[in-house]
């Protein structure tokens, strides 16, 4: 299962599943696909329904009660017993938060580090929520992954005006802060007895490669590959110029990272984070 994942598709293909995960919203999504598992995720959404509503996308709780409807898809496919044990078998890999923080720092008038811990008690919350949920449609393993350094984002460098050879720390120190409270959440959850989950900490590894990028084969961090590299997200990318060799640079748009970044977390994650939930 995945809700809001940048790299799961190349870690899907390591882990030996399909390279690339449907999303349970397709039209042309086929009853077969449901047995090797869909994607819930909605690009721009968070824990916060809040930052669904501001970035005009499908909330987590509306994830999650799609989730609810691919259980009784799947009922009906293949019968109560074999849904059951195909939920418990699947991964629940959950990434969100990026856009929660940065929303968030721009809606608090950029004085983020002070009204912070509150949000940050209502995400986490959010969180244990949302997993309570998962646990009650099926779910026994999880993959939770951190944010990234957000203040190292071209969107961020751009819109707060650091510029591009600089980093925003307080919006970094908000993430360090909420991964660590996320991991703590993850711990509680490997204490309880039908439940296998784990943290995978996407920070170092960004960071390192933010820092030291000729160590990863890459050239540009700053920047993404498409358009001016600073303000393009998404859809705003169609129709643009873009770089001539993608593997070279960290972000493909302003905000996500290209296919070689996302092989580098993957190989990362792999090593060190989700083989123990197989175990």
């Amino acid at each position: 299962m995945v809700f809001t994942v940048q790299f799961l598709g190349c870690a899907a293909e390591r882990l030996g599943v399909a390279r690339s995960l449907p999303g349970f919203r397709e039209p042309r999504l086929r009853p077969r696909q449901l047995r090797r598992g869909v994607s819930f995720a909605s690009a721009g959404s968070g824990y916060d329904d809040a930052t669904a509503r501001v970035s005009n996308t499908l909330s987590f709780s509306n994830q999650v009660e799609d989730l609810w409807r691919y259980r009784r898809n799947l009922q009906r496919l293949v019968g109560p017993r074999r849904a059951g044990q195909l939920l418990r078998r699947a991964t629940f890999v959950i990434s969100a938060g990026t856009t929660d923080l940065f929303n968030h720092y721009l809606a608090t008038n950029r004085s983020g580090t002070e009204s912070w811990p509150p949000y940050e008690n209502l995400l986490i919350t959010r969180v244990a929520n949302y997993t309570q949920a998962m646990r009650a449609l099926g779910g026994r393993r999880f993959v939770f992954v951190g944010v990234p350094p957000v203040g190292c984002l071209p969107l961020v460098r751009t819109l707060l005006g650091t510029g591009a050879e600089t980093c925003h720390e307080n919006m970094n120190s908000m993430a360090t802060s909420f991964n660590r409270r996320l991991g703590e959440v993850v711990r509680f959850l490997r204490n309880q007895r039908d439940i296998r989950a784990t943290f995978v900490d996407v920070y170092p590894i960004i960071s390192m490669a933010t820092i030291d990028p000729k160590n990863f084969g890459l050239t540009e961090t700053s920047r993404g590959c498409c358009g001016t590299g600073v303000i393009e997200v998404g859809q705003t990318c169609r129709g643009r110029l873009t770089c001539t060799d993608p593997s070279k640079y960290m972000y493909w748009d302003a905000v996500h990272q290209t296919e070689r970044m996302n092989q580098i977390i993957t190989d990362y994650v792999i090593m060190n984070s989700i083989g123990e939930i197989y175990a």
